[in-house]
């Protein structure tokens, strides 16, 4: 789910083609003499957070250099760059506020064009427009004649694929046909449960762990569109599901709690289709309009790849939850651009908290044999996204342990559909937090 600056010139729908519109910008870095002080990712957050409250309206946003260990902080003006120097951070005088930005987002959502995404990117000091295929000669007009009253306070880039939830692939959880993946796993009130994409929602409300087989949670909250998220609670009350996320190859990551994301933060997602992929925080409170009409506020944006059957996956950083994959477009051969549910978003709107002690993944066929998860071991690529993540312990890979997409996102089904749909899936999903063992019939 987003983004310019001088002027367009378009001829038709031949302009489409175009790869993207950078438009020049000039912002002044006033770093001074005063070196900025190298700061850990959370330590330049909380920086970050600080100097915005102490600049009021002054504030322009900032993000985290993450080869040099520096929090960048856009401001408007010398008096506001010493202060933010003084207290170590590195100083850009821009041109836009957040506010003056987030004024021409307002104006964007007017009239929203299907098959756009826009965000506020600190580092350009400009709001960040991106544009599908799907965008027709007639919305393409339309768009640039709204970005043009703007000027330069927007980019526009166009971008392969379309802009959609992510569905398919041979992954996790299932309702009906449709399948997702499952986030994080999370307590609340003392009882365990999960969150994954809201979209998952439209193929049903009872989730099971195969195709077919028996229910193991329903979903008692959600939010779709606007948001994006879904709290499923494990129908077994006992169930010890721990906080971990499955890098593949028998590596686990041990989620501790959860943090917001600041643009320049690197990180990691799982997914059931792709596996393990990285990359960085471009932009925050992102909009997306997929098609469909569905419009969703509030997101991450990412330049880190996904594809059909990675939605409601995990995105992480270190040890902690970022967020839950979304949708976007590109793919994982070429490149593209992933949006994300904030996970501190969704946990305070459900009321729930990251949570599972060290119970080790449960193997959904024989839920009387676990594993042993172990401790965080990094964030290793796996080198085939395909294999199981504990090759060792399933006897039938074709068993998932993890949430998948609905196969049709823009079709919403109502209620529940029967979980009798048969065939399996092709392979274990390799990417996200496993239940401990439960008996999912109880």
């Amino acid at each position: 789910m987003s983004a310019k600056t001088g002027t367009i010139a378009v001829a038709g729908l031949a302009a489409l083609g175009a790869t993207a519109f950078l438009l020049p910008h000039a912002n002044a870095d006033t770093s001074g003499t005063a070196a900025p002080r190298a700061l850990s990712l959370s330590a330049a957050t909380e920086l970050g957070r600080t100097l915005s409250a102490d600049l009021g309206g002054h504030e322009a946003g900032y993000y985290y250099d993450d080869a040099a260990g520096h929090l960048v902080v856009n401001v408007l003006n010398e008096g506001d760059a010493a202060t933010a120097k003084a207290k170590g951070a590195q100083a850009r005088v821009v041109k836009y506020s957040t506010d003056q930005l987030m004024s021409a987002e307002r104006q964007l959502a007017k009239a929203p064009v299907a098959g756009t995404a826009w965000s506020i990117d600190p580092r350009t000091d400009k709001v960040s427009v991106e544009v599908d295929s799907t965008v027709t000669s007639s919305n393409w007009s339309k768009l640039i004649g709204q970005t043009k009253q703007l000027g330069d306070q927007v980019t526009v880039r166009r971008i392969g694929g379309t802009f959609k939830p992510f569905a398919g692939g041979g992954d996790a959880i299932y309702a009906g046909r449709g399948r997702c993946s499952l986030g994080f796993n999370i307590v609340k009130n003392g009882k365990p449960g999960f969150l994954t994409a809201g979209h998952c929602s439209m193929a049903g409300n009872e989730w099971s762990l195969q195709q077919g087989g028996p229910s193991v949670g329903k979903i008692t909250q959600k939010s779709w569109p606007g948001h994006d998220y879904s709290l499923v609670m494990y129908n077994n009350s006992k169930a010890a599901a721990p906080s971990v996320v499955n890098l593949g190859n028998g590596q686990t990551q041990r989620i501790t709690g959860a943090a917001e994301a600041v643009v320049g933060m690197s990180v990691k997602r799982m997914g059931s289709t792709t596996g393990l992929h990285g990359g960085k925080v471009t932009g925050l409170n992102a909009t997306v309009n997929y098609e469909g009409g569905y419009t969703v506020n509030g997101l991450i944006k990412t330049d880190v790849c996904s594809e059909p059957g990675d939605s409601g996956g995990s995105m992480f950083s270190g040890d902690k939850a970022v967020g839950l994959t979304s949708g976007g477009g590109g793919d994982c051969t070429s490149g593209g651009t992933t949006y994300f549910q904030p996970v501190t978003k969704a946990l305070a709107a459900v009321g729930a908290r990251i949570g599972g002690g060290g119970g080790a993944p449960a193997e959904p066929t024989d839920p009387s044999q676990p594993t042993d998860p172990g401790q965080p071991t990094g964030s290793p690529e796996p080198s085939d996204p395909g294999q199981p993540s504990d090759p060792g312990q399933p006897t039938d890979p074709g068993q998932p342990t993890d949430p998948g997409q609905p196969t049709d996102p823009g079709q919403p089904t109502g209620s529940a559909e029967p979980t009798d749909d048969p065939g399996q899936p092709t392979d274990w999903p390799t990417g996200w937090a496993e239940p401990s063992p439960w008996d999912p019939t109880a």
